[in-house]
């Protein structure tokens, strides 16, 4: 389902799983070329996706099993698979075929998605700004009214708001944040709260 377009991109979401959760699709509109953000559940759907849509490889955004359960069956498909070192773990052994790395920007066609580490949901959570478009792919890092989960065994509280504050918060307050479960929000609409957040400690 087309959720948001410019001029020159065009931005998929269906929702899969038992936990609802999102993924995107990135397409540029001039050369056709796409990315897939979260094999998270339902490969059969993702795939028939992919190939409609001209994707040629998929990103993770962490690697909680809500975000990860169709890996497999996208490999299998000849999907090439992307994740953070630090949360390659969380994969079956052999499910990621490249590693993500901060601050590097992936082309897209014309587009140019660039990658942010922002640790404490998980290890390795890592967010994607598209560049020149005001669109930030937040995974389970930021949802409207706050931040993503922290439990143990791998959450932190403390990096999840230092990566919120420091590399998510600084963005164009007209920033449309797409995260990994439920609506869209701003940058301007979720800044004012960051203190808040820290107070409830969650």
């Amino acid at each position: 389902m087309l959720h948001h377009e410019d001029d020159r991109a065009e931005i998929h979401r269906v929702v899969v799983g038992p936990l609802s959760t999102n993924v995107h699709v990135l397409r540029c509109k001039a050369t056709g070329e796409a990315v897939l953000l979260d094999a998270a559940d339902d490969a059969p759907q993702l795939v028939r996706m992919c190939r409609r849509l001209g994707v040629g490889r998929v990103l993770q955004t962490h690697g909680h099993h809500d975000h990860v359960a169709a890996v497999p069956g996208v490999r299998a498909a000849g999907l090439p698979v992307g994740i953070a070192p630090a949360d390659a773990f969380m994969l079956r052994s052999g499910d990621a075929d490249f590693a993500l790395v901060d601050g590097e920007v992936l082309d897209v066609g014309g587009l140019r998605l660039r990658t942010v580490f922002t640790p404490g949901h998980t290890p390795g959570s890592t967010s994607f700004v598209l560049e020149g478009h005001l669109v930030l792919f937040a995974g389970d890092t930021l949802f409207p009214g706050g931040p993503g989960a922290t439990r143990p065994p791998y959450g932190d509280f403390p990096a999840i708001i230092r990566s919120i504050s420091e590399r998510l918060l600084p963005l164009d307050a007209d920033t449309v944040v797409m995260p990994g479960h439920g609506a869209d929000t701003t940058i301007g609409t979720e800044r004012p709260h960051l203190d808040e957040w820290v107070a409830r400690g969650w």
